[in-house]
C-alpha cells in the first residue's frame, strides 16, 4: 500500500480505540506505581505483553527472514522496550495527565523522523497541522504544569524522549516491515525483549518479596496487567496494522487526542483541571484534521 493512503472508516474507528485505551494507560501507570517502583512497572508491562504475544511469536518467527531480524529488534527496544521505564519513571513525579500531554509529541518527531531519514514526502498543510497540534499540546501543557513540582520538568523530558523512540519505531515498520502482518511484527518484536524483562523482573528487582508479602501490591498488579494486555500486546497489533494501512503520520495522531482521556481519568482521580484547557484542546483536534488532510482530487 501507499505511503499516501487515505484514511477510511475502519482506520479513523482504529484510531478512536487506541485513544481510549492508550489515553487511559498513564491512569493505570500511576496506579500501578503505588505498590511498584518504576522499574518494576516497566518490567512487568513488557513481560506480560510478552507472554501474552509468545504463541504467536512461535509460529511466526522461524517464517522471519533472517536479514529482517534487525529491524524487528529495533523495532521491540524503540516501540516497547524504552517506553515502559520512561514513562514510568516520569510519573513518579509528574501527574498522569502530562504525560498523556507531552505524549502528543509524538507526530512531529514522527514527520521530523521521516522527513530526515526516511524519505517521507509531505505536504505543507500536513507540516502546518502538526505545527499547530504541538501548539496546542505546549499550551495545554503550559496550563497544567505545577511550579511546585520542581524538577519535574526534567521527568517530563523523559516523556519526550519515549515520543522520540516511538516516532524513529513507527517509521522503521512502515519503511522496513510494511510487508509482514501486525500480529508477526508485533509478536516477533516482543521475543527480543521480553526475555531480557523477565529476568530482570525475577532477578533484578524485588517484584517477588512484594507480591508474597503485600496484598495492595496484587491490586497494582492487575493494573499493570490491564495496561500490558490491552494497552500494550492488543494495541501494538492494532497499531501496527493502522501504519501498515495508512501512513505513520497517520497512525501516530492517536497521541493528539489521548490527552483528552488522560485529562478525564487525571480529573476523576483528583487531579485538577480548568475550562481554559478545551482551548488548547481544540487547537490539538484542528492539528489532526490538517495533518491528515488530503487534496481534493
Amino acid at each position: 500500500m501507499s505511503n499516501d493512503n487515505k484514511p477510511v472508516f475502519a482506520d479513523w474507528l482504529a484510531l478512536l480505540a487506541l485513544t481510549l485505551v492508550w489515553g487511559s494507560s498513564f491512569i493505570l501507570i500511576k496506579k500501578a506505581l503505588v505498590s511498584f517502583t518504576s522499574l518494576e512497572v516497566g518490567a512487568l508491562r513488557i513481560s506480560i505483553s510478552f507472554l501474552v504475544l509468545l504463541p504467536f511469536a512461535v509460529k511466526r518467527l522461524k517464517r522471519v527472514p533472517h536479514n529482517t531480524l534487525a529491524w524487528f529488534i529495533l523495532v521491540g527496544i524503540l516501540g516497547s522496550g524504552i517506553p515502559p521505564f520512561l514513562f514510568a519513571k516520569a510519573q513518579t513525579v509528574i501527574d498522569s495527565y502530562l504525560a498523556g500531554v507531552l505524549n502528543s509529541l509524538t507526530p512531529l518527531f514522527t514527520l521530523a523522523a521521516g522527513l530526515l531519514f526516511f524519505g517521507l514526502r509531505t505536504r505543507w498543510m500536513n507540516v502546518m497541522g502538526v505545527v499547530i497540534g504541538l501548539v496546542g499540546a505546549i499550551g495545554l501543557l503550559t496550563k497544567v504544569h505545577d511550579p511546585e513540582l520542581g524538577n519535574g520538568i526534567w521527568y517530563g523530558l523523559l516523556v519526550v524522549a519515549a515520543t522520540m523512540c516511538y516516532a524513529f519505531n513507527m517509521n522503521i515498520i512502515k519503511k522496513h516491515l510494511s510487508g509482514f502482518d501486525a500480529i508477526t511484527i508485533a509478536s516477533v518484536a516482543f521475543v527480543f525483549i521480553g526475555v531480557p524483562a523477565c529476568i530482570f523482573l525475577f532477578s533484578g528487582t524485588g517484584f517477588l518479596p512484594k507480591v508474597t508479602t503485600d496484598p495492595q501490591s496484587w491490586v497494582s498488579l492487575g493494573y499493570v496487567a490491564i495496561l500490558a494486555v490491552v494497552g500494550t500486546a492488543m494495541s501494538i497489533v492494532l497499531h501496527n496494522w493502522l501504519i501498515k494501512r495508512t501512513s505513520a503520520l497517520f497512525a501516530s495522531t492517536v497521541t493528539y487526542t489521548m490527552p483528552i482521556v488522560s485529562i478525564f481519568w487525571g480529573t476523576a482521580d483528583g487531579e485538577s483541571f480548568l475550562l481554559v484547557y478545551l482551548f488548547w484542546i481544540a487547537a490539538i483536534l484542528l492539528g489532526v484534521y490538517l495533518a491528515n488532510r488530503r487534496p481534493t482530487p
